[in-house]
């Protein structure tokens, strides 16, 4: 079945609001806030959260309750589908992480020590929250916080090396990759394994800091999404695409068609594949979900950056 935002029934504005601080002081974060209206959610579940345009759209799988906000990017649904995490960036350039209980209609930013920290991404139980954070106007890295908003920490914190696109491998391991190497962190902060990501996946694709590793549930198998030699007719840059790679047999197989640039990837704990895929005239983007066989289907007719509950 296709989501279609048309037949919406509920919708939420979020409104921008500039608070009364110092935008120059940067310990005060974002000068920028998301109020939820009073439009009641009780009792309704979510199963997807997607980019369309410039707003974010929250679905039930049956696409008969669904709300839809401007002012916010890189949504980011909890596994239970109860919770939205997004990025807010405010009139002086900075970026933080909200999260909004889309039950009770209470949001909040998160306690992070940073105004440029983005691209949510929840834990397995839905528990803690990672994301990308830039230290000290130096590096990014990791930071993870608890749910409850306590916690916060940045892992890799005295190396001098970036880090990007965090993942979760289980609810207490952590990926990330700084284009030549996927690191594994425990959720203490501690480094546990560098892998060159040639050692992977081979020579033949090009990583950027948007490429995102998945491992499935039992740890047999990577998703990711990588640049590849194809020439498209008709797109402007490079061609990507997302993969699997099973360990046992070190093959890496083709999960988005050919022809299709697929730019963004998430994989749910319980190993279903959500990906934004365009084909020519590669205008606009549509979403679709696979299992680990290969097997997509599509779901949204127009969307990026699409992630998942659980079932």
């Amino acid at each position: 079945m296709k989501f279609n935002i048309k037949s919406a029934l509920v919708v939420i504005s979020f409104i921008a609001l500039i608070l009364g601080c110092n935008n120059n002081d940067k310990s005060k974060g974002n000068s920028s806030k998301a109020i939820l209206d009073t439009v009641s959610l009780s009792n309704k579940r979510f199963a997807l959260a997607y980019q369309d345009g410039n707003k974010i759209v929250a679905t039930s799988i049956d696409t008969m309750k669904q709300i839809s906000f401007g002012g916010a990017t890189d949504p980011a649904i909890s596994p239970d589908g109860n919770k939205l995490a997004y990025t807010v960036n405010d009139t002086a350039g900075h970026r933080t992480i909200w999260v909004a209980d889309m039950e009770n209609k209470s949001q909040a930013q998160l306690q992070v020590s940073s105004d440029n920290y983005y691209q949510a991404i929840w834990s397995p139980s839905g528990n803690s929250i990672a994301f990308n954070i830039f230290k000290d106007e130096k590096k990014w890295k990791i930071g993870i916080i608890k749910s409850d908003n306590s916690g916060f920490i940045i892992l890799d914190n005295s190396s001098k090396a970036n880090i990007y696109s965090p993942t979760w491998k289980n609810e207490q391991e952590i990926i990330g990759q700084d284009l030549v190497n996927i690191y594994t962190f425990n959720i203490a902060g501690k480094l546990i394994s560098t892998t060159a990501i040639a050692d992977f996946i081979g020579n033949d694709f090009s990583i950027s800091s948007s490429s995102r590793f998945f491992y499935s549930k039992d740890g047999k198998k990577l998703m990711f999404n990588a640049g590849n030699t194809d020439k498209l007719d008709g797109l402007t840059g490079p061609s990507e695409a997302v993969y699997i790679l099973d360990f046992a047999n070190k093959k890496v197989d083709r999960i988005s068609p050919k022809g299709m640039n697929a730019s963004y990837l998430f994989v749910t704990a319980d190993d279903r594949i959500f990906y934004n895929g365009a084909e020519k005239p590669y205008a606009q983007s549509k979403i679709y979900v696979s299992d680990l066989k290969g097997n997509s289907k599509l779901i949204v007719d127009k969307g990026t950056n699409p992630t998942g509950t659980l079932k």
